[in-house]
């Protein structure tokens, strides 16, 4: 029996695998606070005892995927949506297959995934916390638009316009600010607790601003306040090399945004939210009067 040779010059089946398996993305779930650990801790199959171990493991896992050159993203794991995953699907979830299953649809579910690019966990637990808020704050504020149903008079679905309508107030603020670097807060009523979203956008240079689904998501929370007619605040921290920070606001009424004072905006700044104690102005900060948006801004109407 002759043995079996490889073809000089061609890569052997074992690299072509390896290189192959550079291909396919890796997920890792991430059970981020110990209360959510906790939880876990009742699945017999699920071998850890002590939160700390298991972050120190984690993270030497994805450390040791991203030095074999695999792609691999980090997705907040929620143990308990995953209990009800389970339940709806009929999956034992005492099995690490089946947590394997649900870790790999977590991002097309919507959930909190963030890319692994060599950060520490102290840094990537914060965000991955930040990703889930944002996620859930989009999720609601789309649900509160989508409920609102047509105008009874002109047919026209009233969350898809107040979108549009606060799409629009977003790009027209980004215009008029110019270049720079812009981080944007809103915040508007919204049940018991307000409804906050932040948009940060790098216009070094003057163009049209950039979209994506962090300005999706801003948007959508700033299209409630113009659905509902309900009152609305937004703050916009610019920073340019050379200069000072500029801190400039506005409030919403009848889907306008309308100019704070630089008084205003200084009292806003400088005031604690929680107990109405003044707080002292942040160095090397101007407070200004938010600009006009300009001709063209209409009142939104349905």
């Amino acid at each position: 029996m002759t043995a079996r040779t490889e073809h000089p010059g061609r890569p052997t089946a074992r690299a072509l695998r390896r290189a192959l398996r550079r291909e396919v993305p890796t997920t890792v779930g991430l059970l981020a606070d110990e209360e959510d650990f906790t939880t876990m801790r009742a699945y017999r199959t699920f071998p850890f005892d002590d939160h700390t171990a298991y972050l120190r493991h984690t993270e030497a896992l994805i450390r040791r995927l991203a030095a074999q050159g695999l792609h691999t993203d980090i997705a907040l794991f929620d143990p308990v949506d995953y209990a009800w995953h389970c339940a709806d699907t009929g999956r034992a979830p005492d099995s690490p297959a089946h947590r394997a299953r649900y870790t790999a649809g977590i991002s097309a579910a919507g959930g909190a995934v963030l890319t692994y690019t060599g950060q520490p966990l102290d840094l990537l637990l914060p965000a991955l916390a930040d990703t889930a808020v944002r996620r859930a704050t989009h999720a609601y504020a789309t649900a509160v638009l989508a409920d609102l149903g047509t105008c009874a008079e002109c047919h026209q679905d009233i969350g898809r316009a107040a979108l549009d309508h606060a799409t629009a107030l977003l790009h027209r603020l980004l215009e008029r600010a110019g270049p720079g670097t812009h981080h944007l807060v809103c915040s508007t009523p919204a049940g018991e607790d307000p409804l906050t979203a932040a948009l940060t956008v790098d216009r070094t240079i003057a163009g049209t601003p950039e979209t994506g689904s962090p300005t999706t998501e801003f948007s959508t929370v700033l299209a409630v306040s113009v659905a509902l007619d309900t009152p609305a605040g937004l703050v916009m921290r610019t920073s340019a090399e050379g200069v000072p920070d500029s801190l400039r606001g506005w409030r919403l009424a009848r889907g306008r945004l309308v100019p704070l004072s630089a008084a205003e905006v200084f009292n806003a700044y400088c005031t604690d939210a929680e107990t109405g104690e003044p707080i002292g102005p942040e160095p090397g900060v101007d407070y200004r009067a938010g600009f006009d948006l300009g001709p063209g801004v209409r009142e939104f109407g349905h």
